[in-house]
């Protein structure tokens, strides 16, 4: 299971670095236009907040345990990214944007699984 975590843990990384990056060098209307509808409703700080959130726990997901220095942060991070899944589906299930929901309720659920074995049976 402990390899699973690992690999759970390293896509999530993976996802969140790419969109978190996206976030904070893309102007709002390039955003927008890639299909981000969402960020219309928000303002450029609230988006650059959201995307350095989901770099830092990218980084936290994986860098803590790699190195063995406060992996703590491990379950830490992933929960933060919980919660960012939990905001980013209330936002596409008012917008109706259903797939876009579905498909952060994923990865809600990967994260979820993370702060459960990190926390739990599986920690460091």
């Amino acid at each position: 299971m402990n390899v699973v975590l690992w690999i759970i843990a390293g896509l999530l990384a993976l996802a969140f670095l790419a969109a978190g990056v996206m976030k904070l060098l893309q102007p709002k209307s390039k955003l927008v236009e890639s299909g981000m509808g969402w960020a219309t409703d928000v303002s450029d700080s609230t988006i650059k907040l959201i995307g350095a959130a989901e770099v830092l726990a990218a980084i936290g997901l994986i860098l803590p345990a790699a190195f063995d220095i406060a992996p703590i942060l491990v379950p830490l991070a992933a929960l933060g990214l919980v919660i960012i899944m939990i905001g980013a589906i209330v936002v596409h299930v008012r917008r109706k944007e259903n797939q876009m929901a579905a498909a952060n309720v994923v990865l809600l659920i990967l994260a979820a699984v993370v702060v459960w074995g990190r926390f739990g049976p599986y920690s460091f």
